[in-house]
């Protein structure tokens, strides 16, 4: 493909409707590995030896956790193709990912919380792998704040992008806590180098509600931006002639 076909899909006006037609094929896959995976999580994994069916909740806990690192690399991607291309919607794809980067953090919390109390005694502690996962909620509740005190979109587009590319350090800082720090939370069950640390069934189910993550994390980006192209670009000519055919 050749750099111009890359620039043309670069354009908002020619995303806009492929992103309208990727939305329900994403959202379906994501409500069938929802159901796939919960259906394995609940009925079909079997009880762990040690922590009982308490260890059931990292079938949401994990996706998710999973979902909130990798929806910050992906959004600090897409503001640094901003800041080196100058490409409008680069900018709009990253403000689109901050608020379901924020839920799957904030789900990941709550999830673990609710875990460690029955594993740890404790719904929190100031642990390295729950302090940096905090703050990665922060750094989301951060760009959607900031954006949001700028009126000028360009303007918070380049705020935003620096911010996010300076926070995307916390990313690794969450993954290698539990290696650089003795910290409650357990290590990886999971790793390209080494064999599962968990009955593949577990893996399994957990492996497919990670998918579901993601497809339901791009399926509500694509409908998100769609919004946000609309309302940023609506004094262009490409927006209006789609008013007048839905107006028909």
């Amino acid at each position: 493909m050749t750099s111009s076909s890359w620039y043309r899909y670069s354009s908002p006006a020619t995303f806009y409707p492929i992103a309208g037609r990727l939305i329900p094929w994403f959202g379906w896959a994501a409500a069938v590995m929802a159901a796939i995976g919960t259906w394995i999580g609940l009925a079909i994994a079997p009880t762990d030896f040690q922590q009982g069916d308490a260890y059931r909740i990292i079938f949401i806990h994990v996706a998710s956790a999973w979902m909130s690192m990798f929806m910050y690399v992906v959004m600090a991607a897409w503001s640094a193709l901003f800041l080196g291309f100058n490409t409008r919607l680069s900018a709009m794809m990253a403000q689109a990912m901050a608020p379901t980067g924020a839920l799957m953090t904030l789900i990941a919390l709550v999830t673990g919380s609710l875990w460690g109390k029955p594993t740890w005694g404790t719904y929190w502690a100031w642990d390295a792998r729950m302090t940096s996962e905090l703050i990665l909620l922060f750094l989301y509740m951060g760009v959607i704040a900031l954006r949001n005190a700028i009126d000028d979109p360009r303007r918070a587009d380049r705020a935003c992008a620096v911010l996010s590319l300076v926070g995307v350090i916390n990313v690794p800082i969450i993954y290698y806590s539990v290696k650089w720090w003795n910290t409650l939370h357990q290590g990886s069950s999971v790793s390209l180098t080494a064999a599962p640390k968990m009955a593949m069934t577990m893996l399994t189910g957990m492996l497919i509600m990670a998918l579901a993550a993601w497809f339901y994390a791009i399926a509500v980006a694509l409908y998100r931006v769609r919004v946000i192209m609309l309302e940023r670009e609506r004094g262009s000519a490409w927006v209006g002639e789609l008013q007048e055919v839905k107006s028909r």
